[in-house]
């Protein structure tokens, strides 16, 4: 990491601070583990950091540091494929308490999907972001991540309805 601060390093620190919890959250839905999903996000921050200079828009800090965080999440999976842990159930806050079992069969719907597709759902409806920011985050085009959210809510459906 160079000494001279990058124009974009304070923001980056700003971003971070206000949105650690997200990104926890994002990591824990990839790996279902505590501790995992810390290491992730605290490797995600170190990447982000020593590549602050590579960040050429400060609009753009939310995709760039996503993107940084789902290869993390994926690059883990990958080295400990082996691994299968078992952790308590991350604490979401549901607007709606009458919702609980639906979005707790949701989300047991999701953990369901193979990656590619869990990446695609989690990022545009739990992380509500566009089509076209999935797409840079993703390293694919839009016609792709479009597909790929018609296939996983196909079989999200498939899923809840007991077919699968």
């Amino acid at each position: 990491m160079s000494t001279v601060p990058n124009k974009h390093d304070q923001l980056i620190v700003d971003y971070i601070k206000e949105h650690q919890n997200d990104f926890y959250i994002l990591a824990y839905g990839y790996v279902k583990n505590r501790e995992s999903a810390l290491d992730i996000v605290q490797e995600s921050i170190l990447k982000a950091l020593s590549s602050s200079g590579r960040l050429k828009d400060s609009s753009s800090i939310k995709t760039w540091f996503y993107r940084i965080l789902v290869n993390t999440s994926i690059s883990y999976i990958r080295k400990n494929k082996r691994i299968i842990y078992f952790d308590e159930v991350p604490e979401i806050e549901s607007p709606v308490n009458t919702h609980i079992d639906i979005n707790f069969d949701l989300y047991n719907a999701v953990d369901q999907l193979d990656t590619k597709h869990k990446s695609v759902i989690i990022l545009r409806y739990f992380e509500d972001m566009k089509i076209e920011d999935i797409a840079f985050i993703l390293h694919t085009n839009v016609s792709t991540v479009k597909s790929r959210i018609y296939n996983a809510i196909k079989k999200l459906k498939k899923i809840m309805e007991g077919d699968i």
